[in-house]
């Protein structure tokens, strides 16, 4: 199974109330369409249960996906069995805090979405670094 955030969903009269971003706002919507977030829930928020803290909100690419792919996590493939749609360049995606700052080391960071990004990727990815790399919601 790729490292998606395939984790539970947040629903009902439990949800959080917004996170905040790495910008100090409300955290954004990444995507509903595929639907990302550790919980479903469109967002990058994040919680106990998020060991790969899947809260950088990215547009993905080629060149991205064919790094991650080359890693052990295929993104691209899809996974019906885990309601995974496979990931296409251009689809937004909440993506692992660690994995962004390995394809950031490499050459090959897909570009960031800082106001749909969790403010817990400050806690593994510098914040000149995602601003380097950002792009406008």
């Amino acid at each position: 199974m790729p490292d998606g955030g395939l984790g539970p969903r947040r629903e009902g009269p439990g949800r959080q109330p917004p996170a905040t971003n790495v910008l100090g706002g409300a955290l954004l919507p990444c995507s509903v369409a595929p639907l990302t977030g550790f919980y479903r829930d469109g967002c990058c928020n994040t919680g106990p249960e998020d060991l790969g803290l899947h809260v950088v909100c990215v547009e993905l690419t080629a060149e991205f996906l064919a790094f991650s792919k080359g890693r052990g996590n295929d993104l691209s493939t899809p996974m019906p069995e885990y309601g995974f749609p496979g990931l296409r360049p251009g689809d937004r995606w909440c993506l692992c805090a660690a994995r962004w700052e390995e394809a950031r080391r490499s050459g090959r960071a897909p570009r960031v979405l800082l106001e749909a990004t969790h403010i817990a990727a400050l806690e593994i990815c510098g914040l000149d670094d995602l601003k380097a790399h950002a792009v406008e919601v």
